[in-house]
């Protein structure tokens, strides 16, 4: 359970990392081309489609690469 939970923690600061690196570089997850935002008097609605599909992307490429088959 600690290596495990160790791993996770691990991954996490990777993950931060790589966003503060991205968002140096000009590349802000959250706000790509092709999200959806719509904004009114009463509230907004949000839903970041480019950027789910991205991370999807990644993810699956991620767990092809390194899980075993």
């Amino acid at each position: 359970m600690g290596r495990y939970l160790i791993g996770v923690g691990l991954l996490l600061v990777v993950i931060g990392a790589v966003v503060l690196a991205g968002e140096k570089l000009g590349i802000r997850l959250g706000s790509l081309p092709g999200d959806i935002r719509i904004e009114g008097k009463r509230g907004g609605f949000y839903f970041p489609v480019v950027t789910c599909l991205v991370v999807s992307g990644v993810l699956s490429l991620l767990a092809w690469l390194f899980l075993p088959r």
